[in-house]
């Protein structure tokens, strides 16, 4: 199996406990190449703890074609748009961004856990 190579951005209740799934899944073909979250956040300190690069959301984005699939789970419609654009403006038509949406799916294909739920919050594209 080819690994995928991921980075998160958005380390709060979902982002954090998405990354603690994934990183019991690096010897199942997942590469956690770097996350972004500006907070100080449990997530935050669990990717230090793990050895993760916490980098800027400019910094993933340099990573152009090293990154093939971005978990956007912060939640907030205007950083999605964001990475869209930085991408499309960097010409980068590799990466895909993943949302919330497709984060529950992983989740449910991968533990029987609950995926923390934030009222209000919207998972779409």
């Amino acid at each position: 199996m080819d690994n995928q190579n991921i980075a998160i951005v958005g380390l709060g209740r979902i982002g954090s406990a998405f990354l603690r799934n994934m990183l019991g899944r690096r010897e199942r073909g997942v590469n956690l190449v770097a996350v972004a979250e500006s907070g100080n956040t449990p997530g935050r300190q669990m990717a230090l703890d793990a050895g993760l690069k916490v980098v800027s959301l400019d910094e993933i984005v340099d990573l152009d074609n090293g990154v093939d699939i971005l978990f956007d789970l912060t939640g907030i419609p205007a950083v999605r748009r964001e990475i869209r654009e930085k991408l499309m403006a960097r010409n980068n038509h590799h990466t895909v961004i993943a949302s919330e949406t497709i984060a529950r799916l992983i989740w449910a294909m991968t533990t029987d856990d609950d995926l923390p739920v934030i009222a209000g919050r919207s998972t779409g594209y």
